[in-house]
């Protein structure tokens, strides 16, 4: 990308300057007769002159000027070296010294030398021109001039007109500095795109980074008090719920690192999780987790299902009342559909049961699915329904 980048800059600079190393050559060719006069403006150290006194005017105020007092908002100091610059044209007249010297050798690849009119029979060597019937002949011969030698045309004496100023080479010196002030405007503001479009990456990376290093100690500190209360208990289920958490560790450390993964493998964590919860229901808890659909090039990001599921469970158990919890979760072609459900035993609202895990995963769904997921979380009689839809 960067390479390609450099590549078109460089060829919109060099088609740039090969118009405008054009010019001087199409304005010689409307001006002069000779069908060589191209090539007579080319080796003229002249045009040479014209062409490279703008290449460096452009480029040092581009790359030196601009960014060195125009963006430090030194303009005065700015002012006074391109006063100087101008000074410098001036001084060197570009344009004037092309467009004379290249007319003043088209004069004399083309001029005729003509010889005074002699009256016949005279002796050209011996004519007296007092002896001539009409007097002396003029400096110049006006009745036969060859055209060449003819002053020039109206249009080439009004540029000249000012005098010894180089009014077109002041023209293109303005044009020239404009061009530099634009080109380094427009590359400036381009790097502080990319720079705040950079930041803001970084910036979504670290708080993404931050809501799941929140995320990961919360739900395994809560998988771990209920195993501690199995073991206070000495439950025969100790050892297995032990390798249930194993399996989830093994989940959250290897894959949570990543953006996305599988929806398997987050499918498999639910289905660890919800084992090692039956361990400690009673008969009372009816559950019901069903899923459908083709799973298996379906990714989300971890942890973003887990969070809702773990909250069901934390506030959905009582041991000395009948609790329902309800996990459905649909696979489509463009859709994920996830919904969860559980009785409500507490009278807390449901904005207070929307802890740390819910509130992060909500964040992390408006970083990575901006305007492509919805997020519906209720509380109707005694049930608490969560509703997720990601555009997959």
């Amino acid at each position: 990308m960067i390479v390609s980048k450099k590549a078109t800059n460089i060829f919109i600079h060099a088609a740039g300057w090969l118009v405008f190393f054009g010019f001087p050559l199409l304005f010689m060719n409307r001006t002069q007769q000779s069908s060589s006069s191209t090539y007579n403006v080319i080796l003229s150290p002249y045009y040479w002159l014209f062409c490279l006194t703008y290449i460096f005017m452009f480029y040092f105020n581009a790359w030196y000027l601009v960014p060195r007092f125009v963006f430090h908002k030194k303009y005065v100091v700015y002012g006074l070296i391109v006063l100087l610059l101008s000074g410098c044209v001036y001084f060197l007249q570009p344009f004037d010294n092309l467009l004379l010297h290249n007319l003043l050798k088209e004069k004399q690849s083309t001029a005729v030398p003509i010889g005074p009119q002699l009256m016949p029979g005279a002796d050209s060597g011996n004519a007296d021109p007092k002896n001539l019937p009409f007097g002396p002949l003029p400096h110049e011969d006006l009745r036969m001039q060859d055209p060449s030698l003819k002053k020039p045309s109206n249009q080439i004496i009004f540029i000249h007109q000012s005098g010894n100023i180089d009014m077109v080479g002041l023209f293109i010196f303005i044009i020239v500095i404009g061009l530099g002030i634009a080109m380094s405007t427009v590359q400036k503001w381009q790097l502080t795109e990319q720079m705040v479009i950079r930041a803001e990456a970084e910036k979504t990376h670290a708080e993404l980074s931050f809501l799941k290093a929140q995320i990961n100690p919360h739900f395994l500190f809560n998988t771990l008090n209920n195993i501690y209360a199995l073991s206070v208990t000495d439950s025969e289920h100790t050892s297995e719920s032990i390798m249930k958490l194993s399996n989830i560790m093994r989940y959250v450390t290897d894959e949570v690192t990543e953006d996305f993964v599988l929806l398997q493998s987050e499918i498999d964590c639910i289905n660890d999780y919800i084992d090692l919860q039956k361990l400690r229901l009673g008969k009372k808890t009816k559950l019901d987790f069903n899923f459908y659909g083709d799973m298996a090039q379906k990714k989300v990001p971890p942890l973003v299902l887990m969070t809702f599921i773990e909250n069901v469970f934390k506030y959905g158990v009582s041991k000395h009342e009948p609790s329902v919890i309800s996990i459905n979760l649909k696979v489509t072609d463009d859709k994920i559909l996830f919904t969860c459900e559980n009785t409500i035993f507490d009278n807390r609202p449901a904005s207070s049961r929307k802890g740390i895990g819910i509130t992060n995963t909500r964040q992390r769904l408006q970083h990575i699915y901006p305007g492509r997921h919805r997020l519906n979380i209720s509380q109707e009689a005694a049930m608490f329904r969560v509703e997720l839809e990601i555009d997959a």
